[in-house]
């Protein structure tokens, strides 16, 4: 199997249990490494979530028992059935340990998800993934290795970071477009079909399961006290692959580098482009479990690791994933729409050192405008990411400041999916031309283009090569209508 990850353990494997003797475990398989797990009752696996704190491994945390109680209740006061849905989209292009489970390990997630179902006497399961590549094939394999069959489907959903939010997936698995949908709204009032749903990441369904298998106790001989059990991390690799490590939760955070062949190199991106950076320093301190991590001003969010290596440009990196991020807006509300873009272009100017201190105040006063604005907490999450970013890599940007520069290249190391599709539909044979003999340095352009325009000292526009990308090519045209001293234009070839 070749998924476009690799699988290792650092400790005596729970999740990955089995796998050193077979690439995936099929039902037989499966059955002799994980026994048959009993049935329990609402109380008896409320009553075991609790007694180890078990926590949704999709970055947020929330605590499973009381999603679970939720539910229940809800159906209870309701007279409805309940759904149980299982979120495997895995948004975080830095993140691969809820296909890895599918690939290698998805009775496991199966058999987590048929105790939730049958705990709530719950009606179906569904899991939402993003592809119809290898993990999502293995998933379907193993449902019909069950019997499952015709309780339980696979949704395929676009493959966007906001997707894996859960009322996107609610929405996308009800046939609505797949964005959040700007309003508080709990799954466990009225989620898939408008009934009560019980919503969890694949990891949690698999943890779940591992957890009724050993027991409390048995559980708890892994971890820390305060976070017992083992987690699953995704660490980017020097080549840029990802390997996805169980882990005892608290093992130092340079154990799991290490483990991996690699270090801190620059600065260490922890709970993906939602979480945060750390130094060098920073990382070699830290801890594989929420409360270090916190501690250390980051986040451990879905288990992403991603050291940045020594030899690029870390500001030029951070630009990519913040014009990354501003496009993966839903576009429903202005925080996330208009503010996340406008701070992706002050990164941009920054990384490519076109600006000074005045880009580093931008993104700072546009994060504070946005924050805690927005239908959904992608701009709270992405404003938070680039801010760490800001101080992690603190002597870069003083020197793209200073200098204009680092002096490396961009090696397009962080994963940005769709990058190059983008740049591809971007190419446009139009070009933005100024006639100087009308040019009277009005500005208005931009405030019209300010992703292709740029004023000098004196007011007057800069436009580089004047390449129009496709998708601004109306507000270019628009512009050039609208320019006072009609010097501003748009010419093919």
């Amino acid at each position: 199997m070749n998924p476009g990850f690799r699988i290792t353990t650092l400790g005596p494997p729970r999740l990955f249990a089995g796998l050193d003797r077979t690439s995936r475990l099929d039902a037989a398989a499966h059955r002799l490494v994980h026994p048959v797990p009993r049935g329990l009752s609402y109380r008896e696996l409320a009553a075991l979530a609790e007694s180890v704190d078990l926590r949704g491994r999709g970055g947020a945390a929330f605590p499973f028992a009381r999603k679970l109680a939720a539910v229940r209740r809800s159906a209870q006061r309701t007279g409805r059935e309940s759904v149980v849905l299982v979120n495997a989209t895995e948004g975080e292009p830095a993140s691969s340990k809820d296909k890895a489970l599918l690939a290698h390990a998805p009775h496991l997630v199966l058999n987590g998800a048929v105790l939730a179902m049958k705990a709530l006497g719950a009606r179906d399961l569904v899991i939402g993934v993003t592809d119809d590549g290898l993990p999502a094939r293995s998933l379907r394999l193993a449902i019909a290795e069950t019997r499952l069959r015709g309780r339980a489907r696979v949704v395929r959903l676009p493959e966007r970071f906001i997707t894996g939010e859960g009322g996107a997936l609610v929405r996308g698995v009800n046939g609505e477009t797949p964005i959040p949908p700007g309003q508080k709204t709990r799954a466990a009032d009225g989620g898939v079909d408008r009934l009560p749903t019980l919503l969890s990441n694949a990891e949690t369904f698999a943890q779940l399961a591992v957890l009724a298998e050993l027991g409390t106790d048995g559980y708890r001989s892994a971890g820390t006290p305060r976070e017992p059990g083992t987690v699953l991390l995704t660490v980017t690799a020097p080549d840029g692959g990802h390997i996805v490590v169980e882990a005892p939760a608290g093992v130092p955070l340079a154990d799991v580098l290490r483990h991996c062949g690699t270090d801190a190199g620059q600065g260490v991106i922890v709970g993906g482009y939602h979480g945060a950076c750390l130094t060098p320093a920073q990382a070699a301190r830290v801890g594989v479990s929420r409360e270090s991590m916190a501690a250390a001003g980051g986040a451990l969010g879905a288990g992403i690791i991603v050291p940045l290596p020594r030899d690029t440009c870390p500001l030029g990196e951070i630009a990519r994933v913040a014009g990354y991020l501003g496009a993966e807006s839903a576009g429903q509300c202005g925080p996330c729409h208009l503010g996340l873009p406008a701070i992706a272009r002050s990164v941009a100017a920054l990384a490519a050192g076109t600006a000074g201190e005045e880009a580093v105040a931008a993104v700072r006063s546009g994060s504070a405008t946005v924050r805690g604005r927005g239908a959904c907490k992608h701009p709270d999450g992405t404003t938070r990411f680039l801010l760490s970013a800001l101080r992690a890599f603190g002597g870069d940007v003083a020197a793209h400041v200073d200098n204009g520069g680092c002096g490396r290249p961009t090696r397009r190391f962080l994963p940005v999916r769709g990058e190059e599709a983008v740049e591809e539909a971007e190419r446009s044979p139009h070009r933005l031309a100024i006639d100087w003999s009308r040019c009277a340095g009005h500005g208005l352009c931009r405030h019209l283009l300010p992703d292709l325009v740029r004023l000098d000292e004196f007011g007057y526009p800069v436009i580089g090569d004047g390449a129009v990308p496709a998708r601004l090519l109306r507000d270019a045209v628009q512009a050039a209508e609208m320019c006072p001293a009609l010097a501003l234009s748009v010419r093919s070839g």
